[in-house]
């Protein structure tokens, strides 16, 4: 009680599962495996896009992006929730939850856009394959990248100050394992019915618009490889775009059920395992779906380990 009562002057104390011990522990070990594997893997993409002059393309530059997105995800909210996890400390400071807050925010918006400007890269890749490289300028990749991350962070800048500043009446007690939107509305003291309304929509907006260029752009490339007589043009084809299709399948499906579905009464640690799932397998799953599905990435890879092990032995030698 007497913790509670020093974060309530400006932190917070994050519930989490600390009415379940032995859940925690188990959680622990499970998060710090799945952090560590996202590091490495995302880190991994990053590294051979930028080492490997063959995937000096536009489809591995917003890899790149998505990558260091979900690298950037995952290392804002895994280390607060391994240190709350592994001891009795539950608390985070105001500033901590801000941060949470805004970068979260951000970077959900953003990879909504960037997984839309990807599609689009599909679009023009099988559809005008002749002028791949002009429509694709490096020029235009980088400006449909800033649009994304412009877009997602100056939504996240209109809501986090909005949701921080509601009268709180000294709750502090955040049902939850990290700072996030919809809990913060539940601690304030005030009618949020309208800023409910409009967080909703908003939120819509970030999901229906590029969902809707994802399909539209899908549906062109699909009318498109169609038409190819080659069965192996056509079944290269749909290959480019499995990976990313598989991508936009996990992140939606997640991002809808935990922000925009219907709620069923379920109780608030169901919510949380949703949510803790949302946070954590698309990060973990990206890289391992770009580089099962992707020859381009494994060769890089294995040419990466190869010029490795011979500077090893040059060394020893």
């Amino acid at each position: 009680m007497e913790r509670e009562n020093s974060t309530s002057g400006g932190g917070f104390i994050l519930v989490g599962f600390s009415d379940q011990p032995g859940l925690e522990r188990i959680l622990f070990v499970f998060l710090l495996i799945i952090y560590l594997l996202t590091l490495m893997g995302n880190g991994t993409i990053i590294l051979v896009s930028r080492l490997d002059p063959h995937l000096h393309t536009p489809m591995y530059f917003f890899l790149t992006h998505l990558s260091f997105i979900d690298l950037t995800h995952v290392t804002c909210i895994s280390p607060q929730m391994l240190v709350n996890l592994g001891g009795p400390e539950k608390s985070i400071s105001f500033a901590g939850c801000v941060v949470q807050l805004l970068i979260t925010f951000g970077l959900g918006g953003t990879e909504c856009v960037l997984l839309a400007m990807m599609a689009y890269d599909r679009y023009v890749a099988i559809c005008q394959p002749l002028h791949y490289f002009t429509l694709m300028s490096p020029q235009l990749c980088w400006a449909l990248a800033s649009i994304s991350w412009f877009l997602g962070f100056s939504n996240s800048l209109i809501h986090t100050p909005i949701t921080m500043t509601l009268p709180r009446c000294g709750h502090h007690r955040i049902n939850h394992f990290y700072c996030e939107t919809p809990q913060m509305m539940q601690l304030a003291c005030v009618d949020t019915t309208n800023y409910k309304k409009e967080f909703m929509i908003l939120s819509s907006i970030f999901l229906v618009f590029p969902l809707s260029l994802i399909l539209v752009s899908y549906g062109c490339i699909a009318h498109s490889v169609l038409r190819i007589q080659i069965p192996g043009r056509r079944q290269k084809a749909f290959g480019t775009c499995g990976s990313h299709l598989t991508v936009v399948s996990i992140f939606y499906s997640t991002i809808i059920y935990v922000y925009v579905a219907p709620k069923p009464k379920h109780s608030p640690d169901v919510t949380k395992f949703v949510a803790l799932l949302y946070n954590l397998i698309p990060p973990l799953m990206n890289p391992i779906i770009y580089t099962l599905r992707n020859r381009e990435v494994k060769e890089a890879i294995r040419k990466l380990v190869i010029q490795k092990q011979k500077r090893k032995n040059i060394h020893f030698s």
